[in-house]
């Protein structure tokens, strides 16, 4: 499943919503605690460990998707 799926799904919009330059919060309707139901999503299906310090960078669509190309 890719970044903008698990994000939809878990956010209850339409995929299409779901592009690189949108902010969670902001521009999807995220509060803090998707973000961090969204950030466990990501290490398990990516196999990969977000800090905290990392996950406070990931704000928009396009830093997670980078961050994964990067990590996982």
């Amino acid at each position: 499943m890719n970044v903008e799926t698990l994000i939809a799904e878990h956010l209850g919009i339409d995929v299409a919503e779901v592009t690189d330059d949108k902010s969670l919060i902001e521009d999807l309707g995220a509060d803090s605690l998707h973000t961090v139901e969204l950030i466990i999503q990501f290490e398990s299906q990516y196999d990969i460990e977000i800090s905290d310090e990392d996950a406070e960078t990931l704000t928009t669509v396009g830093s997670i998707k980078e961050y994964i190309k990067d990590y996982a």
